[in-house]
């Protein structure tokens, strides 16, 4: 019997192998994913079902009353626990309640820099039952107003760093009855009094819960605002459960409670605030938190504070890998690197002289209903469609006319899904387990980020503005926005491509391509803004050189505008809109301009006969 039973276990192992050997690739990895997601999803899920309801705020006070000495914040050096964050965040709530009247339900506007303020101030109101707008520290004059305007604020928390931007705009909010408070010791404003002396005055006495008795997965805990690379920003709902969902985004790409995060990105932004802070007061983890990212001085602060798992954003790890390189390059501690729009070559680039830290590329709206986790670490990609999952969040990559700047439709008026290796328009279903809460104050623009009859008549998903690719293997991959691909000769230009293969050329250390309007030409022209690197010097002849052989003709830009910086959003994400506004005019642009000549074989400084001789449509592009 023993031999009997031996030879079935060693022959169901075989099974078990062969099993795993004939296996489509990857399918285990997606099978684990679902399970860790699934997971994830049920207890965020869980938590909001008993009663009363369990919301992140109930997370860290857990967190706070288990491990008090636990440290929560390090800032410059300043350390607070979560006791002491939890304390003063107690402070802070009794004051607004009491000399402000705030009561549970109403629009509270932050507009701070990075500092432990935020983090309690954020708390404070959560435990007030407030709704919190993270406004953008960048916004000024109208785009401050119209911030505070869409998110129906009644009251704007400020610090005396941003003087300048808030007396702009007082006259403003006091006519329309916003009262405006700064977190500081003092005042530097004629009738804007200070609160910090009356917070640290308060008593710290718990507040009662019964300020956020009403709270549920759906009720609104904050607005956070599109980065506004083009017009202005909108405030982009997120409900609890939302929150609670984000936070734990951290913890599935492998954070845990003895991590250290290093977070430089701003905590207006839902990479900073929800997965950065939100993921820490999930897990019960410490938050390293800088006031701007410096590439000087990145990796010494991972030494300092024992950092080990690191945030990242847009093109941060390009100006990482753009510092000189040291003999300390890979002494240091980080495991983890987290975070969203990191190019391939950057990617490797990063690995081979940082060291082999896991990289977990995610891909995500604040606004948006659905997202990607790269969870098998593979180079460039912002995740898989994942065959487990994809029941449970439905999404579809449509064809879409970038000259109409709308969906292809078949005959049945359907959107028309692309195949493997070619590139459409990112679409994910709006349903009970993927909603789409849309932006405050904007029906109209929430209503214009849901496109009807997709894939049957009166359905509806949740358009991302985002163009990505799948391959045979059903990665997908992040190709551009919408509004940045143009069309040119008779192509569609993807600027995220034409940027990587520029980033390439020697003398080049950043580059922005757009696409303007060039006279009796049908579509937009190629134009790129760089910064040279230290030291450099334009040369067009290895310009035209490089680009004849590594990019098609049409997606060849035609103008170079050569910037001594480039223009990002606190989230750095390039701006656009000013430069493709100025377009290639040697009147309105002070920059150094060139054009590309076939005829010389060299990119030559754009005088102002040649720019009359294209707008008078003597000379062909």
């Amino acid at each position: 019997m023993a031999v009997l039973l031996g030879l079935l276990t060693a022959a169901l192992a075989g099974l078990a192998l062969l099993a795993l050997l004939l296996a489509p690739p990857f399918l285990w990895d997606d099978l684990m994913a679902f399970v860790s997601m699934a997971r994830s999803a049920l207890r965020c899920r869980r938590r909001f079902a008993r009663r009363p309801p369990e919301t992140l705020l109930d997370v860290f006070l857990l967190h706070a009353r288990r491990r008090p000495q636990q440290p929560l914040l390090r800032f410059q050096d300043e350390l607070y626990t979560y006791e002491d964050v939890d304390l003063r965040s107690n402070r802070a709530a009794w004051v607004l309640q009491r000399h402000l009247r705030l009561s549970p339900g109403v629009t509270v506007a932050v507009f701070l820099p990075n500092s432990p303020t935020y983090v309690w101030t954020w708390l404070a109101l959560a435990k007030l039952g407030c709704v919190m707008a993270c406004v953008n520290t960048n916004a000024r004059g109208q785009a401050l107003r119209h911030a505070l305007e869409a998110a129906g604020a009644t009251l704007l928390l400020t610090s005396h760093e941003l003087q300048g931007a808030v007396e702009e705009v007082l006259p403003g909010l006091h006519s329309s009855g916003v009262r405006v408070f700064y977190l500081s010791p003092s005042s530097p404003t004629s009738g804007v009094p200070a609160l910090l002396p009356d917070i640290e005055a308060a008593p710290a006495d718990p507040v009662p819960a019964q300020y956020r008795a009403g709270t549920t997965a759906t009720s609104k805990a904050m607005y956070i605002y599109t980065s506004g690379t083009t017009g202005l920003p909108k405030a982009a709902v997120v409900t609890e459960l939302k929150l609670m969902m984000a936070a734990s985004l951290a913890r599935l790409c492998g954070l845990r409670r003895d991590d250290i995060v290093y977070t430089t990105l701003p905590l207006y932004h839902s990479a900073g605030l929800l997965v950065g802070i939100g993921g820490c007061l999930d897990v019960g983890a410490t938050c390293v938190l800088r006031s701007k990212f410096s590439a000087s001085q990145f990796w010494a602060d991972c030494r300092k504070y024992n950092i080990t798992v690191i945030q990242y954003v847009g093109e941060l790890m390009r100006y990482l890998c753009n510092t000189p390189p040291r003999p300390d390059d890979r002494e240091h501690g980080v495991r983890l690197a987290l975070g969203n729009g990191m190019k391939a070559e950057v990617w490797k680039e990063f690995l081979r002289r940082f060291g082999p830290v896991a990289i977990w590329e995610f891909y995500g709206a604040t606004e948006g209903n659905a997202g990607f986790i790269n969870y098998t670490g593979k180079v460039g990609a912002v995740g898989r469609s994942n065959v487990f999952l994809k029941p449970f969040a439905p999404f579809e990559l449509i064809k879409y006319d970038v000259a109409a700047d709308e969906p292809v439709r078949d005959e049945r008026g359907l959107c028309i899904p692309v195949g493997p290796g070619e590139t459409g328009l990112l679409v994910v279903k709006i349903t009970q387990n993927t909603p789409f809460h849309g932006y405050a104050g904007d029906a109209a623009k929430t209503e214009k980020k849901v496109l009807r009859d997709v894939l049957a008549k009166g359905d509806a998903f949740f358009n991302s503005g985002d163009l990505l690719m799948m391959d045979r293997q059903r990665f997908l991959y992040f190709q551009d926005r919408v509004g940045d691909t143009f069309r040119w000769k008779g192509e569609n230009v993807a600027t995220t491509e034409v940027e990587a293969t520029l980033a390439a050329v020697g003398f080049i250390q950043e580059v922005n391509v757009y696409g303007v309007a060039v006279p009796g030409c049908e579509g937009r022209c190629g134009m790129a803004a760089v910064r040279l690197k230290d030291g450099a010097t334009f040369d067009g002849d290895t310009l035209f050189a490089f680009t004849q052989d590594t990019l098609p003709t049409y997606a060849a830009p035609r103008f170079i505008r050569v910037q001594d910086a480039l223009e990002i959003t606190g989230t750095f994400k390039q701006c656009k809109s000013n430069l493709v506004r100025e377009g290639f005019d040697p009147q309105l642009v002070q920059d150094p301009l060139f054009f590309r000549d076939n005829s010389q074989r060299s990119y030559v400084p754009l005088t102002q006969a040649t720019f009359d001789a294209i707008q008078a449509m003597r000379l062909s592009l």
